[in-house]
């Protein structure tokens, strides 16, 4: 929790400094405040044109605070001590392992510079891709344009430098749709999926497709169907409720709706870039996203969201009481009850707060309902989305979504942590009691 708090107020500061910003702009603190918290929490919301007001400078600084927020503050303390060779003990190691949702503390700072070059990696791949568009437009400005995009695209901040339109401009061009969705979906599945995907698909003698699949862990298989599901179901309901929306897909060919459903999304995945204006959107299809944005991306990546996994198993936990069931099961595997009350505390956190600041940002703004809370899931799910209500907040509005955007990405992280301890000394075991419910 300090470790994001002091790295937003530290980049607080560098954004106010006067070379931050370019020549006649200016920021507020609230703003500087605002953009950083964003930027650390890979969020995307802003309250100023990104790529109009920060110099050359600010842009850096700003891509250093979505790294930093991409790969979170345990990856990079690992990474300075390191460096500074300096001994990393148990306690560190225990910490990594929460953060990554390990089952052993061996090898785990070897697992950390893993995450490091397999980040680097694809975020240059994404670079070369942008490249191919950017370069050819913007001449030498096109490289720096394309390394910050492909940060800001791995990391799911969805902060972008094109004038505040997102990628609106680019919505039937294929290399930039697919480039994003690549670099959103890789980062959305979370590492440990790559170490898993990447051990199983090792050659091996007289082994065939299901024996890869067989030798997957249940939380891999969870995420790559989880993800799989989430995406095409995304997708064909966006094209199913906007097909003849002028606004949105209507005026469209068949090929550019299916890219643009697509790319709609998987960037709903807490991502935040667009290639069509969210206010556009009728309010069917508003619902969808709000449930796509909530639920988020996967456990131990760079995305937002309570998750996944904690959906399937909390789904996996209602049909088990419904059927009468003791046991909570996911594919022939028992799952250990201190997960699924894990899981009830992590969605009852982030709703909690989401109603909350949501009624307490409608009390101050008085905006409309739905783009309200568009932004609020938006912001606590670290999405970035936004139906044009950021630009417009008030000054205690800004104050409550940089709240929801700190909140949203460490109350989920910070609960796991906390309920991931055995059982502590002096819990005493009361009568049992029974209650109705239902």
């Amino acid at each position: 929790m300090l470790g994001f708090l002091i790295g937003a107020l530290l980049g607080t500061l560098c954004l106010l400094l006067p070379f931050s910003t370019r020549p006649g702009q200016h920021i507020d603190s609230l703003d500087a405040l605002f953009v950083a918290m964003s930027g650390i929490c890979v969020t995307g919301l802003s309250t100023v044109n990104i790529g109009q007001t920060f110099s050359a400078f600010g842009q850096v600084i700003l891509l250093l605070l979505i790294q930093l927020g991409g790969l979170g503050i345990v990856t990079f303390t690992t990474l300075v001590l390191c460096i500074f060779r300096r001994r990393i003990t148990l306690s560190d190691r225990m910490l990594i392992q929460s953060a990554y949702n390990l089952d052993t503390l061996s090898g785990l700072v070897k697992l950390t510079i893993h995450v490091l070059k397999a980040t680097l990696l694809l975020e240059g791949l994404g670079a070369v891709g942008y490249s191919l568009v950017f370069i050819p437009e913007y001449g030498l400005k096109g490289i720096w344009y394309s390394i910050f995009h492909a940060v800001s695209a791995f990391c799911n901040a969805g902060i972008d430098l094109l004038g505040g339109n997102s990628f609106c401009g680019y919505r039937e061009n294929i290399i930039i749709n697919f480039t994003t969705i690549f670099l959103i979906i890789v980062s959305g599945l979370g590492f440990p999926v790559y170490w898993e995907i990447l051990r199983t698909l090792r050659p091996r003698r007289h082994a065939g497709r299901d024996t890869y699949i067989r030798k997957m862990n249940l939380h891999t298989k969870i995420v790559l169907l989880a993800t799989l599901f989430l995406v095409l179901a995304g997708t064909i309901l966006t094209l199913v409720l906007e097909y003849d929306n002028p606004d949105t897909l209507g005026n469209l060919s068949l090929p550019g709706k299916l890219t643009a459903s697509l790319f709609q999304s998987v960037t709903l995945r807490t991502a935040g870039f667009a290639t069509i204006p969210q206010e556009a959107f009728r309010p069917a299809s508003c619902l969808v996203y709000l449930i796509l944005m909530f639920i988020g991306g996967s456990p131990a990546g760079t995305a937002g969201g309570v998750k996944t996994v904690t959906l399937v198993l909390m789904l996996a936990s209602m049909f088990a009481n419904i059927r009468g069931r003791k046991d909570v099961t996911v594919m022939r595997r028992k799952i250990a009850d201190d997960t699924i009350r894990r899981c009830v505390a992590i969605i009852t956190f982030s709703f909690s707060v989401l109603i909350l600041l949501t009624a307490a940002l409608l009390a101050v703004q008085h905006s409309d309902f739905l783009d309200t809370l568009y932004e609020m899931t938006s912001a606590i799910a670290t999405v970035g989305l936004s139906r044009g209500l950021t630009g417009v907040l008030c000054p205690a509005g800004k104050l409550i979504v940089t709240l929801t955007m700190y909140l949203g990405r460490i109350g989920p992280i910070t609960l796991a942590l906390a309920f991931n301890s055995r059982s502590a000394p002096g819990n005493v075991s009361c009568a049992e009691s029974r209650v109705i419910i239902g």
